[in-house]
């Protein structure tokens, strides 16, 4: 459904809003009579309304028709007028175009700058700006312009053109140009009128094709923005371009190495300044590290993001998305005038509507072409028959007393061949005739013109075969089109789905928080105090008290929090693998409970208690594990004649992880003296599981994309490109990777991997090696140096089997089958390998295996295990030991 505004009533004979005519408050403007109330309604209503119907319909959106807007209408009308094949000044086409524009030259100036910088319409010469700098373009005296092949092909024909008077009625002016093509479309429109704006994205020129030709095939197509400035863009919210819908578009930033950046395309609408400005506005609030920031920028964007010393470059990479305008989101609104009125469309609407118009103009033309030729055939029948049957030469022609005694014996000559003609002979045929010249008739050939008439009935036939085909020569249309410009216009921004980027994980740690326990204040400016850890001020800090409260509260210079503070560190929300193991005591002399939790999200600035909020309670045992780590503790009760055993171990690992809000598992119902760590754990939540998303070309934990497996803290990733290159990363979801990796996987460095390659050191014979991919941070290339050595195939199968298929003057020969692990040992990454022969080869193919390894052995527990870490402090005492040193110590208070 589309909305519709309707413009008022004015001089063109607009009409009004509905409800507008006969309004109860309306009466006209009077200054002279007092009682005639609501002057301001009706200038409002009168002046106003026609203001903004004129902006709307004369100036700000484009008409849905040629996709053009009025001051570009009549750019293009006056170039077609001064259009003789050669260029023409600027200041030239905008004193023209004054003719029919009322605006000023400024307006117009830039209107065909801004044609001229979309390169599809406007043939440029000189400086004419650059999109991609911001740069202007130089004075209108200085610089050329005249219509593009494609423009005189597809915007043109006067004899479909619909006209009106210019302003000052001296001259004619298009109503709208008939357009062949979804211009609109293909450059995208940007205006704000009087209460709307329009805002139509640029598309693809092959894309564009191909989704005209599948509408008229009844197919389904979709259609998502291009632009000239490249990028990449993600289109899940695009929503056909419909008002409420939105793009994210991204700079396309590499990296050139640990140290240094490029950014080498930025999104729509931005230039190299706004963007280096927005990264320096960054790095002022500390929201980014950056050494120094270079603008390399010429015919191709280079911006080059030099780092500090230390910093992560993946890390940089997300904070340039999150905080500067390397990444920006847009809301396109498809507003434009249709049959008089503004209307909210779709792009698919927009596309269609186009694709309708062309069709009807195509078959307009047709009709007028095909027009044009039965005048012609019927004029050069009458001809032929005229001279053959020398009419000319009759005594009673030449003795004709007058024109009309002429024309009637012409016309009685004729009679016996009048169903020979398409249409019925008037005077004016017979007129025309008689016009003919001696020297015509002398050279008339009868063969000639009977091959004449006969191409233009088959040129006639060809055209009713189109009319009556008209869907299809439409097509051909496109496809025409496509073929003869689509070249000049390949896709430049990538189509992505982007991952979503919370920008507390990426901002630059860039302060660092402090507390001062004695005094209750935590902050970054309390620089003399207890160091806690770096942070950023977009952090939040979450802290717990002795007494079993804890809360959530955002990074300041200085904040009092209160004193007995037991723990305070970052907060990481949504963090389920951050685990606190969590002792405690039930009022003064109750219960001791232990817990394991997670905190991953609760209102800032609220306190909650760990504790069941029994008064006197008190935490006392705490430690936070990031990796769910559960350690074991001991226990030391208060001396009791009735107990026996003062003191006993409790393994974490035992308890389960539960809400924050559970009451715990009891540890025993005795007072107790204390509780110490005997021996730290490893973690209870296993290996972190890891998916690769090659859609977004990022780790991530949430099971997207391909599972990787299981990784252990000394795990890390093996990244394989096309090129050859490898390395190895950590698993951090922060991580990138290149447009051309080929494979990522968990690195095992026992693992065989078989190359068969084209060896440009060794005449480019095949080669085949075996060898295993070492860990490396540094790109290392297993293909060798040499650039021009081609990969065949790379396989991990354990006992892989190839194929040889010979060709050129050696196709004769059998294929050659080889096992690789007989054909050759496995060596190092860096060696050359093994020929395979030095006959000519056309391919290498991987067969299936016969062969396949041994299941592994089950692991077995080594009799000689290494004794766990004793972090016990009373180790090696006995219990009497430690009963006369706690009785001891009693008798001191």
């Amino acid at each position: 459904m589309s909305e519709d505004f309707e413009a008022p009533k004015d001089d063109l004979d607009k009409e009004l809003p509905e409800g507008s005519e006969g309004h109860s408050d309306y009466k006209p403007a009077d200054s002279h009579n007092e009682s005639v109330k609501h002057q301001l309604t009706g200038m409002y209503q009168n002046w106003f309304l026609d203001y903004a119907s004129y902006v709307i319909l004369e100036r700000a959106v484009p008409h849905i028709i040629d996709g053009l807007k009025p001051v570009q209408r009549r750019i293009l009308h006056s170039m077609r007028r001064l259009d003789d094949g050669r260029y023409n000044k600027v200041a030239n086409i905008v004193g023209h175009t004054m003719q029919f524009h009322p605006h000023g030259d400024a307006s117009i100036g830039d209107a065909l700058v801004q044609l001229g910088q979309k390169d599809l319409l406007i043939d440029c010469q000189g400086n004419w700006g650059n999109i991609l700098t911001g740069d202007g373009a130089a004075a209108p005296r200085y610089i050329e312009a005249r219509l593009s092949k494609f423009a005189l092909e597809v915007v043109f024909n006067p004899k479909t053109t619909e006209w009106k008077l210019s302003y000052d009625g001296r001259n004619k002016e298009p109503i709208a140009l008939p357009v062949k093509f979804p211009l609109l479309l293909a450059q995208g429109v940007e205006g704000i009128a009087v209460g709307l704006s329009s805002k139509i994205l640029p598309h693809n020129f092959n894309e564009l094709c191909d989704a005209a030709i599948s509408y008229l095939h009844e197919e389904d197509f979709k259609l998502y923005p291009d632009f000239q400035t490249g990028g990449s863009i993600d289109v899940s919210k695009y929503n056909d371009g419909e008002r409420g819908g939105s793009v994210k578009i991204r700079a396309r930033i590499d990296k050139v190495d640990n140290k240094t950046l490029a950014i080498k395309e930025i999104p729509y609408g931005k230039t190299t300044s706004t963007v280096i400005d927005s990264i320096l506005k960054a790095v002022d609030k500390g929201k980014i590290k950056v050494r120094k920031v270079d603008d390399n920028t010429s015919a191709n964007v280079e911006i080059l993001v030099h780092l500090a010393p230390g910093t992560s470059s993946d890390k940089t990479i997300d904070a340039l998305y999150a905080f500067t305008d390397c990444e920006i989101s847009i809301s396109p609104n498809c507003c434009v005038i249709d049959d008089n009125k503004p209307h909210f469309l779709k792009v698919s609407d927009v596309l269609k509507k186009s694709v309708d118009n062309t069709l009807a103009l195509l078959r307009q033309e047709l009709e007028i072409h095909k027009g044009e030729l039965q005048e012609s055939l019927h004029f050069a029948s009458l001809e032929k028959i005229f001279i053959e049957e020398r009419i000319y030469k009759d005594k009673e022609f030449e003795q004709s007393k007058d024109m009309d005694a002429a024309c009637e014996h012409i016309d009685n000559r004729l009679t016996p061949f009048y169903p020979q003609f398409i249409r019925e002979v008037t005077k004016e045929d017979i007129l025309r005739l008689m016009e003919i010249k001696m020297g015509r008739i002398l050279k008339f050939n009868t063969d000639k013109a009977e091959e004449i008439i006969a191409k233009m009935k088959s040129d006639i036939a060809e055209i009713d075969a189109h009319l009556a085909n008209i869907v299809g020569y439409t097509i051909d249309w496109y496809q025409m089109l496509k073929d003869k410009y689509g070249k000049n216009f390949p896709r430049r921004t990538e189509l992505r789905n982007f991952d979503t980027i919370e920008a507390t994980k990426v901002v630059e740690a860039n302060e660092k928080l402090y507390i001062n326990r004695e005094e209750g204040f935590i902050g970054t400016a309390l620089k003399k105090d207890e160091f806690v850890a770096c942070c950023s001020d977009l952090d939040d800090v979450i802290i717990f008290y002795r007494d079993g409260r804890y809360m959530i509260t955002p990074v300041a210079d200085k904040k009092f929090v209160g004193k007995n503070v037991l723990y305070v560190n970052v907060f990481k929300k949504n963090d389920k693998r951050t685990i606190y193991n969590v002792a405690y005591r039930d009022g003064k002399e109750g219960t001791t409970y232990i817990k394991r939790f997670a905190v991953t999200s609760i209102v800032r600035d609220r306190e909650y208690d760990v504790t069941q909020g029994t008064p006197e309670s008190r935490i006392t045992y705490f430690s936070a594990n990031p990796n769910g780590e559960a350690e074991i503790i001991k226990i030391t009760l208060k001396p009791n004649p009735r107990v026996r055993r003062i003191i006993f171990e409790r393994d974490f690992s035992e308890v389960g992880i539960k809400s924050r809000q559970a009451q715990g598992v009891i540890l025993t119902r005795l007072p107790v003296h204390k509780i110490a760590l005997k021996q730290r754990g490893g973690s209870t939540l296993g290996g972190r599981k890891v998916w690769f998303d090659r859609d977004v070309l990022r780790l991530n934990y949430d099971g997207r994309g391909e599972y990787l497996g299981e990784f252990q803290s000394d795990d890390s990733i093996l990244v394989v490109l096309n090129t050859g290159e490898f390395y190895t990363t950590n698993f951090d979801v922060s991580n990138h990777y290149e447009n051309n990796v080929s494979i990522v996987e968990k690195f095992d460095g026992n693992k065989v991997w078989t190359a068969a390659l084209y060896d440009a050191d060794q005449q480019n014979y095949p080669y085949l090696k075996r060898f295993c991919f070492e860990s490396t941070t540094r790109k290392q290339n297993y293909l060798g140096d040499n650039k021009a050595t081609q990969l065949i195939l790379l396989t991990d199968e354990y006992y892989p089997r190839l194929e040889v298929i010979f060709g050129g003057h050696d196709s004769f020969r059998d294929p050659m089958v080889i096992e690789a692990d007989e054909f050759i040992a496995v060596k190092g990454f860096k060696a050359k390998g093994k020929r395979i022969t030095t006959y000519t080869v056309e391919t290498i193919n991987e067969l299936e295996p016969t062969r396949f390894p041994d299941p592994p052995a089950p692991d077995k527990t080594e009799e000689n295990e290494e004794e766990p870490e004793i972090l016990d402090p009373d180790h090696g005492k006995s219990e009497g030991d430690i009963l006369d040193e706690m009785t001891g110590q009693m008798k001191l208070f």
